[in-house]
């Protein structure tokens, strides 16, 4: 893992520009940022590598999304009945 990679976590303030959400309305930003964390940890964790690098999306899902819905996403995933493929 690169010392630059995990300063630039522990710095930023919000999420960045992502030029795939262009738009005012950050709600896709959000469920997609939700989705690939939870991606991320899946697929680390099932290789035994570390899930660092998966900190940075949820970093950025926290600074977008309200804090009901991921309370809300949580309890799907936790109950297998989340929509979304992750």
């Amino acid at each position: 893992m690169s010392g630059n990679f995990e300063e630039e976590i522990r710095s930023y303030s919000t999420a960045p520009f992502d030029a795939r959400f262009p738009n005012t309305n950050q709600t896709r930003n959000c469920f997609q940022n939700y989705l690939d964390f939870h991606r991320c940890n899946k697929a680390l964790s099932s290789k035994a590598q570390d899930t660092a690098p998966c900190e940075w999306y949820q970093k950025v899902y926290k600074s977008l999304c309200p804090i009901v819905w991921v309370t809300k996403w949580d309890e799907q995933v936790d109950s297998g009945s989340f929509a979304g493929r992750i």
